[in-house]
């Protein structure tokens, strides 16, 4: 039997241990502080609740959060949307994930979204939480941040996005995690137990703000969603962000990169260098970025100063403008004096002599 216990203790007691990793220490996630993460300050702190345990049965009962898309698992690409959290905690068995999260296990397991909720809130401490099902796979860091500013500012409970029919999508959402561990604590309550109770039983009570956005809310349900998502992420709108975000997640990289300037250097290099010029020119600037501090001003002073000598370089290409605005040829003003009928002053006889 599943109930809610509010963090503290086994049974809420304040002077419990405090959530967090096995040692009792600050909450394990991608920070570990209280700064928010790479995405905000102190007033922008927030939890993530990864809700990754269901039974897929509608795709055939396969490991659906460990299904890729563009090439990483969707439960790494829900993960990458909420990097900025303070602690991250996933509710599922734990396996192996691009970021650290803090596991977490509703019991008996499978008891449905309340139980799973519950498992994971016991483990957050900030004042608002995200709360996203593992298989969303265009949700973004902008997506979050938009779901948690209404929070700064309004009164709601919960703001959540909405789907191409105007439906509900409350595993895409973010909430006062006060007002979910009251309603949580109010059902317990009422029927004892959290198990198998759905999640309307708890949003139905909240004052809830609703975004409509078709495309961050779109979950993978069935193979054909599958399907419709790998081919979004290669239309020509969208491959290169696809790819670059791909990138930096596989490599641990949070830099919010401005590729257009990227973009830039490499067609000046490849069109006034040499085509291979471009991939290896755009090494060298990341290297001198890294060197330099590696933040965003970093790249785009390097690739400023790798621009503007692939520039210089293919300006010699092109003849000299005095040459030009003379009538004269390089090929003429390499001339000899012999080549172009004239006759060699004597040593003694030049002006300079």
């Amino acid at each position: 039997m599943t109930e809610y216990q509010p963090p503290g203790g086994p049974s809420g007691d304040p002077s419990g241990d405090p959530p967090g990793g096995p040692s009792g220490g600050p909450p394990d996630g991608p920070s570990g502080d209280s700064s928010g993460g790479p995405f905000g300050g102190p007033d922008s702190a927030y939890d993530a609740v990864v809700l990754a345990g269901g039974a897929a049965r509608r795709l055939g009962g396969a490991d659906k959060p460990g299904v890729r898309v563009g090439g990483r698992a969707l439960l790494d690409r829900v993960l990458a949307a909420c990097a900025g959290a303070r602690t991250t905690v996933v509710v599922a068995g734990p396996r192996p994930t691009a970021r650290p999260v803090v596991w977490a296990r509703e019991e008996p397991p499978g008891g449905g979204p309340l139980a799973a909720l519950a498992a994971g809130l016991r483990h957050t401490t900030a004042d608002r939480v995200v709360l996203l099902s593992a298989d969303l796979p265009f949700l973004d860091h902008r997506t979050v941040r938009g779901l948690l500013a209404p929070l700064r500012h309004g009164t709601a409970d919960g703001v959540l996005l909405t789907d191409s029919d105007g439906r509900d999508q409350p595993l895409v959402a973010a909430y006062r995690t006060g007002s979910l561990r009251r309603e949580l604590a109010v059902l317990t309550g009422r029927h004892g137990e959290l198990t198998g109770l759905p999640l309307r039983r708890l949003t139905g009570s909240l004052d809830l703000t609703r975004i409509s956005d078709p495309v961050a809310s779109f979950d993978c349900d069935t193979w054909d969603d599958i399907a419709t998502a790998r081919a979004r992420i290669r239309e020509h709108g969208h491959v290169l962000d696809e790819w670059i975000s791909a990138v930096k997640d596989e490599l641990g990289i949070d830099l919010d990169v401005d590729t257009g300037v990227l973009l830039d250097l490499a067609r000046d290099a490849a069109h006034g260098v040499a085509r291979p010029a471009a991939p290896l020119t755009t090494f060298l600037v990341g290297y001198a970025a890294a060197r330099a501090g590696g933040d965003r001003e970093a790249v785009a002073e390097a690739a400023r100063k790798a621009a503007a000598l692939a520039l210089r370089w293919a300006d010699e290409e092109t003849p000299d403008a005095t040459s030009e605005a003379s009538g004269a040829t390089p090929e003429a003003s390499d001339a000899t004096p012999e080549a172009s009928g004239a006759t060699p002053e004597a040593p003694d006889t030049r002006p300079d002599a």
